[in-house]
């Protein structure tokens, strides 16, 4: 499990500045290592919430401290499934995250949520506690496409998120065949970092000439 601070900007794109910005950033970083032959690959994540969609509205209220939790895999393999937890606080992000086996995300989108205590991992252990007590539930599958890039200087990480889909069938999550529907039909160019933003990367993006964005996969996806 890890848990780290880290610097997170996100910032609303058009076609031209994807175009721009990938070709500088091809000569200088890495592609992330998930990349299909096509530069990109397929993130899958469901997300919990409780009845009163309480990961929602403190999004949308902007709250200083919040957190959620989701379940993730890659390229429609799930022969590696993470739990996630992701907070913010004070304008920071933090993210700790576990395994989960098949078996385990099976039984537990079967509704068998004691499987949560089964492996003695802490954060397993601490959502099955906010599933008890604050009743979070799957709520709702989000898929994109991502394409990444690595810096190493800093722990940069740049990425560009489009095609997002959603699907409210939570026990679908496994099926490579899952009918979703479009989300939002925008592109995020989305920055993380550590303690510091190299030059070289700062010059690339333009940080000081985009206007941010709060922007929520996982609201958007709720609100459609």
């Amino acid at each position: 499990m890890s848990k780290k601070a880290r610097h997170e900007h996100k910032m609303y794109i058009n076609t031209s500045d994807y175009m721009q910005l990938s070709s500088r950033l091809k000569y200088i970083a890495q592609l992330d290592e998930n990349a299909l032959d096509d530069g990109a690959y397929k993130i899958r994540s469901l997300y919990f919430d409780n009845y009163s969609d309480k990961a929602v509205m403190e999004k949308l209220s902007g709250v200083n401290r919040r957190e959620k939790f989701r379940i993730r895999f890659y390229n429609d393999d799930p022969s590696f499934i993470r739990l996630e937890k992701k907070s913010k606080l004070n304008r920071l992000c933090y993210k700790e995250s576990t395994t989960l086996t098949r078996e385990q995300c099976e039984r537990l989108l079967n509704g068998d949520f004691g499987v949560l205590k089964d492996g003695q991992k802490p954060l397993l252990i601490e959502l099955y506690t906010k599933m008890y007590y604050q009743n979070l539930r799957p709520r709702t599958i989000v898929d994109y496409k991502r394409e990444a890039y690595i810096y190493p200087a800093g722990n940069v990480r740049i990425t560009f998120d489009r095609d997002i889909r959603t699907s409210n069938n939570v026990r679908g999550l496994l099926n490579p065949e899952l009918v979703t529907i479009p989300a939002a039909n925008a592109t995020i160019l989305e920055i993380k970092y550590d303690g510091f933003i190299p030059e070289i990367i700062r010059q690339i993006v333009r940080m000081d000439n985009r206007n941010e964005t709060e922007f929520s996969k996982y609201v958007v996806s709720r609100l459609v």
